[in-house]
């Protein structure tokens, strides 16, 4: 029989049925919208942190305190209070480090701001201006911390657009004084919205990293180092003197004796791009399970399809259709009936990324950008017709192997 004819009849028996086909497709359609949706959110979600994370420029090394991560395991060797004053020191001086522009420590906590009545939970930095030129921060008004604040160890804060909102509403905040886990300081200067990304400092607090350090957190060693190189062709050359540094100033003798590690924003983005992709794939997988339970329910409405149709499959095999047309011809309806679910379900995925993606730009402050994913779109189609095919052909074959005479037969 001509391979036409039988693509025809089998998209005549598609059509035939098309509330029982739709329901039959409609875990196909879950699973393949599912997927869609994971992986268009993922590739925004990447975009938009290795975007926050460029955005620090490619000339600065964070150094992080405590050996580096591994695993979920190895996550606590990261408290560690192995940064202080005497690295930094050792890290500004010229004849250690001679490719840094700029040394600078960080201290980061959280803990609530209040004014009269009215509280509000905060992210609390302790910097200096180094930190405005680094996560390129604008002011709204007032002025940034100072290195007059720093080394006078005096209690300004900049505080975030939100934290102003919350705080004093309408009213001017400059030289106002709000608490800071009970402490009083002077407000200085309001930053400009921003968003929400990787670090949200419209909900933060900027405070002299000294003040941080002694009054704020009562610690004597640094969440970070910040060191910001002249020129990127020094990245590498620079994160060798930090290690030889950092290694006498401890008094370690091998590398896998560390208690610091350096990451530099090329390091941050592959490491970020490794992770989102792994978890993007892990929720995809996730959601394909439903594809699996889509192609039993297919199976089981091919199987009752065939018992339905005996009489027709009998009628065909009498007028000179083989075997293997009739197989041929079941197997092209499943493939048609998954392969349908999975455009269906590459549309419906699409359109609710994009309304997410829109939502999440224009309503959450985040600069969230609608990607559409080809490979899965691919993927989509070509998962859902072998879905078919595998799932199909059971019934397709139950169908082949009927009697003619018996099937002409069949009440």
């Amino acid at each position: 029989m001509v391979f036409s004819h039988l693509v025809k009849t089998a998209a005549h028996g598609v059509a035939r049925n098309k509330s029982r086909s739709f329901l039959t497709i409609l875990g196909i359609v879950i699973g393949i919208t599912s997927i869609m949706m994971v992986m268009s959110l993922g590739e925004g979600a990447q975009n938009l942190i290795l975007g926050q994370i460029q955005s620090l420029g490619s000339k600065t090394i964070a150094i992080l305190p405590g050996r580096e991560p591994t695993g979920p395991a190895s996550a606590a060797q990261m408290m560690s209070d192995s940064l202080k004053l005497k690295d930094v020191n050792l890290l500004k001086n010229k004849s250690n480090l001679p490719f840094a522009k700029a040394v600078e420590p960080i201290i980061v906590g959280g803990g609530t701001a209040s004014l009269g009545n009215e509280t509000y939970q905060v992210g609390i930095f302790g910097s200096s201006q180094f930190i405005q030129g680094i996560w390129d921060m604008t002011l709204d008004e007032g002025r940034f911390i100072d290195d007059y604040d720093v080394s006078n160890n005096l209690f300004s804060v900049v505080i975030g657009s939100r934290v102003k909102e919350e705080l004093f509403g309408n009213e001017n905040a400059i030289g106002q004084k709000i608490k800071l886990k009970g402490i009083s300081f002077k407000v200085i200067g309001v930053l400009s919205k921003e968003g929400q990304g990787i670090i949200n400092f419209d909900e933060a607090a900027v405070v002299p990293w000294t003040t941080a350090q002694q009054y704020v957190f009562g610690i004597k060693h640094f969440h970070r180092v910040i060191v910001e190189v002249n020129d990127e062709s020094h990245i590498n050359a620079t994160v060798k003197d930090i290690e030889e540094t950092l290694r006498n100033s401890h008094n370690i003798s091998g590398d896998d004796k560390d208690d610091f590690y350096t990451v530099t924003q090329e390091g941050a983005k592959e490491q970020v791009e490794t992770i989102l992709n792994i978890f993007t794939l892990f929720l995809a997988a996730i959601a394909a399970i439903s594809l699996v339970v889509g192609g039993v329910g297919i199976m089981n409405i091919m199987l009752v399809s065939v018992t339905e149709r005996t009489r027709e499959i009998g009628l065909r095999k009498a007028l000179g259709a083989t075997g293997e047309d009739i197989m041929t011809q079941f197997l092209l309806e499943a493939v048609m009936l998954t392969a349908l679910g999975g455009i269906i379900g590459i549309i419906l995925g699409t359109g609710l990324s994009f309304v997410a993606s829109f939502i999440l730009s224009n309503y959450a402050g985040l600069e969230w950008a609608f990607s559409f994913p080809v490979t899965a779109a691919l993927m989509g189609i070509g998962v859902s017709a072998a879905v078919g095919l595998v799932f199909g052909l059971y019934p397709a074959r139950q169908a082949s192997l009927k009697s003619p005479i018996e099937a002409l037969r069949y009440e």
